[in-house]
């Protein structure tokens, strides 16, 4: 069971990660800096059913290579859905990328399935107007990574929040205490470089290379990670407000 209260009674973030190349990155700093004590769960190799899905203050679930609709081949999806159906129901505060995103989205009743053709490289969003007034506001005319071949509906009583040409659902919430996004603010220099020395060889179907992803590392990197810390910030004081968590010292 995780355990509901942290060190000194900081508040937890749980964070379900699939594939150690796919961590926080730059999502770490804004959590610790709004005072949350970090705990990992590997769902492929711990038991998720054991985890009390209100303890944690806050759930981060991150991408991976599964899909959603593969949980005879990986059972673990199966229990991280009903985690978060759980933990919906509570109205317990939740931030969902990519996989994690298609993991709420399940969990919402929507269907999750194949798109059509990957969407790879460094790419911008389109907000919609209700995603001009979400925390999703600060990827406005930033590239960040995208690297993604499935999507989903849009789950009943959500909202969406950006778009882009491929792939209509980019984000969404409900309420103020649940938000997921499709594309991946977490992808800082080091997580980048796994990627590209783990999926590199995909880069030519798509018209890039590795090398112009390290350019295009160099130069968006450090505004999608402002804008990461962004999004994630003001989320986090969105929680702040309704008295889920204290602000950020």
């Amino acid at each position: 069971m995780t355990d509901a209260a942290g060190t000194a009674g900081r508040p937890v973030a749980l964070v379900l990660r699939h594939d150690s190349a796919i961590g926080l990155g730059n999502l770490g700093p804004t959590l610790e800096a709004h005072g949350y004590e970090v705990r990992f769960l590997d769902a492929p190799n711990e038991d998720v059913t054991a985890v009390d899905p209100l303890a944690p203050d806050l759930i981060v679930v991150l991408g991976g290579d599964e899909g959603v609709y593969q949980a005879d081949e990986y059972p673990y999806l199966a229990d991280e859905i009903e985690l978060l159906r759980r933990r919906i129901a509570a109205e317990a505060p939740v931030f969902g990328v990519c996989l994690g995103a298609q993991l709420l989205a399940a969990a919402l009743g929507a269907d999750v399935y194949r798109g059509p053709r990957k969407e790879v490289g460094w790419l911008g969003v389109e907000l919609t107007d209700a995603g001009e007034d979400s925390p999703v506001r600060h990827a406005a005319g930033v590239r960040f990574v995208q690297w993604h071949g499935d999507t989903f509906d849009l789950p009943e009583a959500v909202e969406r929040l950006a778009g882009s040409p491929q792939y209509a659902n980019q984000a969404f919430r409900r309420g103020d205490w649940l938000l997921a996004v499709q594309f991946h603010p977490e992808v800082d220099r080091e997580i980048h470089e796994d990627w590209l020395a783990a999926w590199g060889d995909e880069l030519p179907e798509y018209g890039l290379s590795v090398d112009g992803m390290r350019e295009l590392q160099a130069s968006c990197g450090p505004t999608a990670g402002a804008a990461s810390a962004a999004i994630l910030g003001e989320f986090v004081e969105g929680l702040a407000r309704r008295g889920e968590l204290p602000r950020a010292s």
